[in-house]
């Protein structure tokens, strides 16, 4: 784990993911708590439980997978970060990219908290690009 929570917690995810591993666990922080807010209400993650050991506290996602017709996992969570410590990169809400034609999401930082993309050209304000996700 290093200094980019929001890189650790993507890659955590495309690892599992790729793995096809069914559950991944991660340290509960406030940005990653909005992520999966995100992430579970437009249905890339299935479940979310908290649990705490010692004085940490714990998130446990279950991925959401999709089998092929009597074939193998497919995978189907594809996630970039895009701004990151040493390079952010900013929108206003006109600028935002749509990604495959709206059909992923951009999760962006803003004034009123972390939100997706259609959220944010609504309330017509732009922020940090976080990541996309598709």
């Amino acid at each position: 784990m290093g200094k980019d929570t929001i890189a650790d917690i993507i890659t955590s995810i495309r690892n599992t993911d790729m793995d096809r591993k069914g559950t991944v666990r991660i340290a509960s922080t406030n940005i990653t708590e909005n992520l999966i807010k995100i992430l579970l209400r437009e249905g890339f993650i299935e479940n979310v439980r908290k649990h705490r050991e010692g004085n940490k506290n714990f998130v446990e996602l279950t991925l959401q997978h999709r089998k092929n017709r009597g074939g193998p996992y497919r995978i189907n969570l594809n996630l970039k970060r895009i701004s990151r410590p040493g390079l952010r990169i900013y929108s206003n809400y006109q600028q935002i990219p749509k990604i495959l034609g709206g059909m992923g999401i951009v999760i962006i930082s803003t004034s009123r908290g972390i939100m997706t993309d259609r959220e944010a050209r609504l309330e017509r304000i732009g922020g940090e690009i976080l990541c996309y996700i598709w």
